[in-house]
């Protein structure tokens, strides 16, 4: 992999949090226009490794370039980089219940990039029908959305700022199945038309296999596997092969909480 085609590299990254080491020495490289998608069983640094690379939690050590630039050191310029390139689809939606749809999101439109609410507010139905949602959706409060509803806002938010990187929590999580496909290729489409890099954490296979262009497997803070989704089925790595087809035993045992 070339360095002129790498977006996003992570080397030797470590974070703990008190004597629970949770990354240990992570390598990571992202090429440009690529979607990444990361999978690994709870507690295996997925989210920690995100919140790093957004500038949310700052590493104990290593190095995280983005275009070359190591943003580790989390000055306000170096986040005031990451976040201007950045767009993030949370977990839970992450909605202000006390703005209508429209108005989460321009929210950095408006706040950040100090567009006119006019402008903004044009923007943000843009991207409701880029997402399949009507612009009368844009009046409407978080809550009387349904859960993939608010997905779509979610992501409409996202990709409001045109930005380069997309990060991707858990996009799934709380969907029936049709309405998982339908934001999973809603993701793919919106990637491809800003030609942006994307990074996914996920416990689905089924959406890391539809959103993925390469598949990394997360361990004990290392990154352990990394191919193509369909090379998944196929792994000749035990612990790969028994996370993506989900047994109980295997190499990986989970902690379980005894009362």
């Amino acid at each position: 992999m070339s360095e002129a085609k790498i977006k996003i590299s992570v080397r030797g990254l470590y974070k703990a949090f008190g004597s629970n080491q949770v990354l240990r020495g992570l390598d990571l490289d992202v090429e440009k226009g690529r979607s990444l998608v990361i999978i690994g069983g709870s507690g295996s640094g997925k989210s920690v490794l995100l919140k790093c690379i957004l500038g949310i939690l700052k590493p104990d050590s290593g190095a995280i370039n983005v275009d070359g630039r190591n943003i580790a050191r989390q000055t306000a310029s170096d986040n005031r980089f990451i976040n201007g390139q950045s767009g993030m689809l949370f977990q839970g939606a992450a909605l202000f219940d006390s703005l209508p749809v429209w108005e989460n999101i321009a929210f950095r439109l408006i706040y950040a990039q100090r567009k006119s609410r006019k402008a903004a507010r044009e923007k943000a139905i843009d991207c409701l029908a880029q997402v399949g949602l009507a612009p009368e959706t844009g009046e409407l409060f978080p809550a009387e959305l349904s859960g993939g509803m608010q997905k779509r806002v979610s992501l409409a938010r996202a990709i409001a700022s045109d930005p380069q990187i997309l990060f991707f929590d858990e996009p799934t999580t709380g969907l029936d199945p049709i309405m998982a496909d339908v934001i999973n290729n809603l993701i793919v489409e919106r990637v491809k038309a800003l030609g942006a890099t994307a990074i996914s954490i996920t416990h689905d296979m089924a959406s890391a296999r539809k959103i993925a262009d390469e598949v990394a497997m997360l361990y004990e803070g290392r990154i352990i596997w990394r191919g193509k989704p369909d090379d998944m089925e196929r792994s000749d790595n035990p612990m790969v092969d028994q996370f993506v087809h989900g047994r109980a035993e295997g190499p990986i045992k989970m902690a379980l909480r005894r009362t």
